[in-house]
């Protein structure tokens, strides 16, 4: 990419978008192309393909997606198979017709089997059944990473795939009832943190509520109460499940690093660097040197790459880490009649190392980013009062 190709982050003002933006334009690129949601539904065939005729995007980051936590996944099963298998298809489909330079997909770890040997390797895709709270999701992103691959076996396009772990950052979604775990989490802890202190007034500016009967509801409804002087905050699960964070802007640096990569160019389609031997599970073969890292594979091989930090919490520890950080002084209680989820989920790395980059946050010091952002920026976000 060049400081004054044209690029299109969708989903640009979403967690993994807006991350891509900010650092894109950290680096001097001046050709952004950005559309809200009110501006351009990607669900919307006709409308994204006079959005690409018009604007002809030389690259694409495709960071649009509809996203959330264990909840969201399983209240809006159809909703997050339709508006994802829609919004990929749409843009994956228009960037091949345009003759896009390069497109980079974004799915998520949670494409993995639920019984996925840990740490998770990339051919590991599709050896087993999914995690069912997130399976409607997951077989989306899967679908992406499948027609990215397709299209670069018969159309000889450069489109690569990669599969961020669990993200946290500036922009994040922090909605009680929709958001990951660790936004989730900093929320309920920070709420936790000014009803134990009594600070209706600041209580009433995060949650939208005015009346004081009501906010003691809204937080009841979501698990933090008071009695007496002790004041609890519930989280779901038993607190057991390991998990892998990775800031969003780390993420972000990643895809534009692999982005600029030369050897991610187009490619012919018998070319991969990677391909797995059937008879032997999990052996990975490099293919002759020279050939595309992400933009195809062979049969029963893997055209994507892990991004992550290879490091895992367990949510209680987490937890605990979370409410040092915010200075809740009082309880937890894990509701184990709740879903855990899958009990251990981490990416194995060793191929975005091997491609030359690293993560540089960890995550204490993101926890304590997030909060530092969430106080001046978050709770004043319109995605909080939807």
């Amino acid at each position: 990419m060049e400081l004054n190709s044209k690029i299109y982050v969708a989903g640009h003002r979403g967690l993994v978008g807006s991350a891509i933006w900010k650092l894109l334009t950290e680096k001097g690129y001046v050709n952004l192309i950005g559309r809200t949601s009110a501006e351009l539904d990607l669900r919307n065939q006709a409308a994204v393909e006079a959005f690409f005729s018009a604007e002809k995007p030389e690259y694409v980051f495709l960071a649009a997606a509809k996203v959330g936590g264990i909840m969201a996944n399983s209240t809006y099963r159809a909703e997050f198979i339709y508006d994802n298998l829609m919004i990929q298809n749409n843009v994956i489909h228009q960037a091949y017709l345009h003759h896009v330079k390069k497109l980079l997909f974004l799915g998520s770890t949670c494409i993995y089997p639920k019984e996925a040997p840990q740490p998770m390797k990339e051919e590991y895709l599709l050896t087993g059944l999914l995690e069912p709270t997130n399976e409607p999701y997951a077989i989306a992103k899967i679908a992406g990473i499948k027609m990215c691959e397709a299209y670069n076996q018969q159309y000889g396009t450069g489109f690569i795939s990669v599969m961020p772990t669990n993200l946290y950052g500036p922009n994040d979604n922090f909605e009680l009832d929709r958001s990951h775990v660790l936004p989730a989490l900093l929320r309920k802890v920070h709420l936790g943190k000014l009803l134990e202190q009594n600070n209706i007034a600041e209580l009433a500016l995060d949650l939208n509520i005015s009346q004081e009967a009501a906010i003691l509801e809204t937080l009841k409804k979501h698990g933090i109460s008071k009695l007496g002087d002790t004041t609890t905050v519930e989280i779901w699960g038993t607190g057991t499940p390991m998990r892998e964070f990775m800031w969003s802007e780390d993420m972000a640096d990643a895809c534009i690093y692999l982005m600029q990569k030369p050897e991610n160019n187009k490619v012919t389609p018998s070319q991969a660097l990677f391909s797995v031997t059937p008879a032997k599970a999990g052996a990975v073969i490099p293919a002759k040197a020279g050939t595309s890292s992400l933009t195809t594979a062979t049969s029963g091989g893997s055209s994507f790459v892990n991004l992550g930090t290879g490091t895992e919490i367990s949510i209680k520890d987490l937890a605990y880490l979370i409410k040092g950080v915010v200075g809740y002084q009082g309880d937890f209680v894990f509701n184990a009649s709740k879903p855990d989820g899958t009990l251990r989920k981490v990416a194995d790395v060793t191929r975005l190392h091997e491609l030359g980059w690293q993560h540089k946050v960890v995550l204490e010091e993101g926890v304590h980013r997030l909060y530092k952002w969430y106080l001046s920026t978050g709770y004043l976000s319109t995605n909080l009062h939807k």
